[in-house]
């Protein structure tokens, strides 16, 4: 019987600790290398003008010139001094992008260079660069069926170390996914506008029929893009998306199963062609519900460039925005 080993492979249970530490702190040294690189060559330049600040604040008035716009004036410093003063006004700069990031036990599939969970760490990571970048701020909301982890919005380079690291260690207290209460959550905590970058592989979020597994999700994302701007991005493995027809296997299943011991599935020719086009349906009805709400999602898969996308994804929108 062959066995297709899906589950994240955890290092022998006698490894010195200090090994553990010391491989997990040169991985968040390569995202952090990656993903600086990729938003000061690509990104950085894109970023404030696609992700604006909350408006405009009062900064001060001053003396009325030929020219102001009548409309600034302060009537109230004009009626106390006798001189016609208009207000000024700046920029709101400063910005929280929260990242919602799915720790399920389905990030720890992998059958490329990175396993799910790491490629998430990345596409993290280089949201969280940019924002701090432009000094801004970044907090993280960590979910599965349930929110698990929140590290409220702060910014500079430790804490997004930090949030990294919590991305890349997390142990998961539930198997499931739902995405709806990452965002039920932030409508509770968030008091302003903020940029929600949601990062999962929406297992369980939509069926072949296009009807929601979980009711919940398309209201809360109605209520969030009300307030705040939803960036969905959609992590995959290619070994999910089309099984090898191997005949009769035993899987570890990561998300579903719930079982203690490996489960016999049949991967004939047949079988996995089933799976095939329902897998394909699901992704057709995800992709049918976020243009149903406009909103344009990120899809990358492992093994793939991640970094192009997302590159993509920058000039494209500052484009569409010049426009």
């Amino acid at each position: 019987m062959s066995r297709v080993g899906l589950s994240h492979q955890a290092r022998p249970s006698g490894e010195d600790a200090k090994a553990r530490t010391t491989e997990l702190l040169r991985e968040i040294r390569r995202i952090e290398i990656q993903t600086s690189r990729l938003v000061e060559q690509h990104i950085a330049g894109s970023y404030q003008s696609v992700f604006k600040g909350q408006g405009i604040a009062f900064s001060e008035v001053r003396a009325y010139e030929p020219g102001d716009d009548v409309r600034t004036i302060d009537w109230n410093v004009t009626a106390r001094t006798g001189i016609p003063h208009v207000k000024l006004f700046t920029e709101e700069r400063e910005m929280t992008v929260m990242l919602l990031v799915d720790m399920s036990a389905s990030l720890d599939l992998g059958s490329r260079d990175y396993d799910k969970r790491q490629l998430v760490a990345r596409l993290a990571a280089t949201f969280a660069f940019s924002a701090i970048s432009n000094n801004d701020r970044v907090g993280l909301l960590g979910f599965t069926d349930e929110v698990e982890a929140f590290v409220p919005p702060r910014s500079g380079r430790k804490h997004v170390l930090a949030v990294v690291r919590q991305v890349l260690t997390h142990q998961p207290q539930s198997r499931r996914t739902r995405p709806s209460v990452a965002l039920e959550y932030l409508a509770r905590i968030a008091k302003g506008h903020s940029v929600a970058v949601l990062i999962s592989d929406f297992v369980d979020t939509v069926d072949e029929r296009g009807q929601s597994w979980d009711p919940r999700f398309e209201h809360a994302l109605k209520v969030a893009r009300r307030k705040h701007e939803i960036i969905p991005i959609r992590v995959e493995d290619p070994l999910e998306l089309a099984l090898p027809p191997l005949g009769l296997v035993a899987i570890e299943d990561l998300e579903l199963l719930e079982l203690g011991d490996d489960e016999v599935v049949d991967l004939s020719r047949a079988a996995v062609a089933r799976y095939a086009a329902q897998v394909e349906r699901e992704r057709t009805a995800f992709e049918r519900l976020m243009r149903k709400l406009s909103l344009a999602t990120v899809n990358i898969r492992c093994g793939d460039d991640w970094q192009r996308p997302l590159v993509a994804y920058f000039t494209g929108r500052n484009r569409r925005m010049r426009h």
